[in-house]
């Protein structure tokens, strides 16, 4: 059953669907009766801090939010060697344990997206709203905010500057419309810059 539990993706959530049927948590301790007898907790430990690696060496790109289709692809990639398939559900259960670090890991949704955050930084409804707006085509001007949610000017500017000061997003000045756009990194795939962050980081 062991081998089963680290191979096969569908086996675990189904295991820990049935656990969840009987009000046990076998991550509840890593020390504990599952880990011990099959892995588990050894398992999502590990993960864990892969993740951890892997939001520090992209948090400079991307301001400490990341898509979690994102995250389980660049974990896939860490751990090709073992050849572990890792599932969005692997992620999600290795990310509640991180929860009591304090330190901001958590997943949430926004729009159609699960999005994973690393940081303290607390997003509110304004944010949210704009960040589900950008997902279109990965920016938005101030224009677009005001038009989309009916804001006033002054609304739309303050939540966008947040999410600019906060490192979740960056501004394009150079087009001939004159509209400043803010871009946001953690909506869609990664550039560049994050490329060589994976890189250097051997993710």
């Amino acid at each position: 059953m062991q081998n089963d539990i680290k191979k096969n993706p569908v086996f675990r959530a189904q295991f820990h669907s049935m656990c969840a049927t009987c009000g046990v948590d076998p991550l509840a301790s890593n020390k504990g009766f599952w880990a011990e007898l099959l892995g588990i907790g050894d398992f999502y430990y590990e993960l864990g801090v892969q993740i951890v690696d892997i939001c520090l060496a992209t948090r400079s790109h991307n301001g400490g939010l990341i898509d979690l289709g994102e995250l389980c692809s660049l974990l896939s990639k860490k751990r090709r060697a073992l050849r572990e398939p890792i599932s969005e559900d692997d992620c999600r259960r290795a990310i509640s344990k991180l929860e009591i670090l304090g330190s901001g890991f958590e997943v949430f949704t926004i729009g159609k997206k699960k999005m994973v955050r690393s940081v303290p930084t607390e997003l509110n409804k304004d944010h949210n709203h704009i960040l589900e707006i950008a997902q279109a085509r990965g920016y938005v001007t101030i224009e677009d905010v005001e038009n989309e949610l009916n804001w006033p000017s002054g609304r739309a500017v303050d939540s966008l500057e947040l999410l600019l000061k906060e490192g979740l997003a960056m501004v394009d000045d150079g087009h001939s419309d004159g509209k400043r756009r803010y871009w946001f990194p953690c909506i869609g795939s990664m550039s560049s810059d994050a490329i060589d962050a994976e890189s250097e980081y051997n993710l």
